[in-house]
């Protein structure tokens, strides 16, 4: 089995975290995982190939935004809140604080209220 990389807490450079966090997808599995705890990677409702999300774990573990626990077939993601907020204290509460609170509607949806 293909051992995992995960940065060392000491290791987790602030350019890795903010440029992992810069995306709407991976974003949107940050938030998925602060709201609900630890998931499969299949368990994330997002727009995107299984392959392109394999691709956005990895961008997320890498820069040590989260962990991967294999657990027989599947891939558990964790965040890794306590090393990022040794690292960088408040700075993932701030951006998944500003993601929830500029969230945009899912697609075909329209916000309630608005009028042209």
């Amino acid at each position: 089995m293909k051992i995992l990389f995960h940065p060392e807490r000491k290791d987790i450079q602030l350019a890795s975290v903010l440029y992992a966090l810069s995306d709407p997808i991976r974003l949107s599995i940050i938030s998925d995982i602060k709201n609900n705890g630890e998931q499969a990677c299949n368990c994330f409702n997002v727009p995107v190939a299984k392959s392109t999300l394999s691709h956005h774990a990895r961008t997320l573990r890498e820069a040590g935004v989260v962990y991967t626990r294999v657990q027989g077939t599947q891939r558990m993601l964790s965040l890794r809140t306590e090393d990022l907020n040794a690292r960088f204290p408040g700075l993932l509460d701030s951006v998944l604080s500003a993601y929830e609170v500029n969230k945009q509607p899912a697609l075909g949806t329209e916000a309630e209220g608005s009028s042209d």
